[in-house]
């Protein structure tokens, strides 16, 4: 069950489920994406977390705002709005894709809101040959510019994002879509989503990049810039994997995300 809160000149849907140390989950920019469609399967998994689930502007029920801002700028500040409200102090972030833009851009702006950080294959950082685009991404931006995209594309898309096809079920097809459809972006092709590349070493939070292998949306050649740009990094990268790490790989992307955040705590507490 989702909620909205106002955050001045937005309003953001999000859940809120658990009770402990808080997380915020940041879903990617894919088409039909919510907070709960990325994370809901891993929830289980942090209940002893307060775990702060958010749709972020323009995606599943939270209303897309008039701005020229980049993406990723905007959607920041809306979320540290949103836990100013909550009187959220400090909290991990864990973002996949572009929530992993936004959740570097806020430990950027806010480090003192910031404990520790996840970053899924996280957009934001380009390669300086970019583009060409990967065909993951070329899938995504050509499903934003139909005019009324198909169900076969989005199929296309799902499977893209997986390693192992049979994941790409015909639920979670039917599912996207019709999100697709209710929340569908309209947005310059490749959108502005802003260049976090000069700000990298602002990042004073132990981060922990997890990786897909096997990526062709966010590819593993893309993470040293990430990787020596944020001073206190460190990569986990899983085989036979793609880039929904959280839902190809749950049980592996479960401990080693518990076991780092428990760090997290440990040295807050300590």
């Amino acid at each position: 069950m989702t909620s909205t809160l106002d955050v001045g000149d937005a309003e953001l849907a999000y859940a809120d489920t658990g009770s402990g140390h808080p997380v915020v989950w940041l879903h990617g920019s894919g088409p039909g994406a919510t907070g709960m469609s990325n994370f809901g399967g891993n929830l289980p998994a942090f209940q002893d977390f307060r775990n702060i689930v958010v749709d972020l502007p323009g995606w599943g029920n939270s209303p897309r705002p008039d701005t020229d801002e980049p993406l990723i700028f905007h959607a920041a500040d809306r979320v540290v709005r949103a836990l100013e409200t909550f009187g959220i102090e400090r909290t991990h972030l864990v973002g996949n894709s572009y929530g992993g833009a936004v959740a570097m851009r806020i430990a950027m702006r806010y480090p003192g809101l910031v404990d520790r950080i996840v970053l899924m294959a996280p957009g934001g950082v380009l390669p300086a040959d970019a583009p060409p685009w990967p065909v993951g991404l070329e899938h995504l931006f050509g499903y934003m510019a139909a005019e009324k995209p198909s169900r076969d594309a989005m199929a296309k898309f799902v499977r893209l994002m997986v390693f192992d096809e049979t994941l790409a079920t015909e639920d979670l097809i039917d599912e996207r879509y019709e999100s697709s459809l209710r929340a569908h972006p309209e947005l310059p092709i490749p959108p502005n989503f802003g260049d976090l590349t000069p700000d990298l070493r602002l990042i004073g939070a132990p981060t922990l990049l997890v990786w897909g292998r096997d990526d062709q949306t966010v590819p593993l050649s893309w993470a040293p810039r990430i990787l020596h740009g944020i001073p206190n990094a460190e990569l986990r990268v899983l085989p036979d994997c793609r880039h929904w790490v959280q839902y190809e790989r749950a049980p592996e992307f479960n401990h080693i995300v518990r076991e780092f955040l428990q760090g997290g705590i440990a040295a807050t507490e300590g």
